[in-house]
C-alpha cells in the first residue's frame, strides 16, 4: 500500500483577501472537505475574497474539482469572489480540460490574484 502524505492548508490574509494555500493532494474524501472547512472558516471572518493557492498540490480529482466549485457558488451567493492560482502542472491540466479556468478565473501567480482583485 502506497502511504500518502496529509494534506495541509495554510490560510493566511493579505488585505481583505483569505488566502488558502493546499499544500498535497486535493482529492475524495478528507481532503476536500478540509479545503471546504477552511473556506467556512474564513468565511465566518467576514471574508469574501479568497484565493485557492494550488501550486504545492500534486493532483486533484472530480471531488477537489467539485469542491472548487461549490466554494465558488458560495461566495457568490453572498457576494463574494473566487480566485484560483496554479501554475502549470497536472492540478492545471486538469481545471483546463473540465473548463474550469473558463469558470473561476486563474492565475500563474499569488501576485496577479491579487492584482485582480483591486
Amino acid at each position: 500500500m502506497i502511504e500518502r502524505l496529509p494534506m495541509e492548508i495554510k490560510v493566511r490574509e493579505s488585505g481583505a483577501v483569505g488566502i488558502l494555500e493546499v499544500h498535497g493532494r486535493l482529492t475524495i474524501g478528507e481532503p476536500s472537505e478540509q479545503l471546504y472547512a477552511a473556506l467556512q472558516s474564513v468565511m465566518k471572518k467576514g471574508v469574501r475574497k479568497v484565493i485557492v493557492a494550488l501550486n504545492s498540490a500534486p493532483q486533484i480529482d472530480s471531488s477537489g474539482l467539485s469542491t472548487l466549485v461549490r466554494i465558488s457558488i458560495q461566495l457568490a451567493r453572498e457576494g463574494g469572489v473566487l480566485r484560483l492560482v496554479c501554475g502549470p502542472g497536472r492540478v492545471r491540466d486538469a481545471l483546463t480540460v473540465t473548463r474550469l479556468v473558463e469558470a473561476i478565473p486563474t492565475f500563474d501567480t499569488e501576485s496577479a490574484a491579487l492584482a485582480n482583485f483591486a
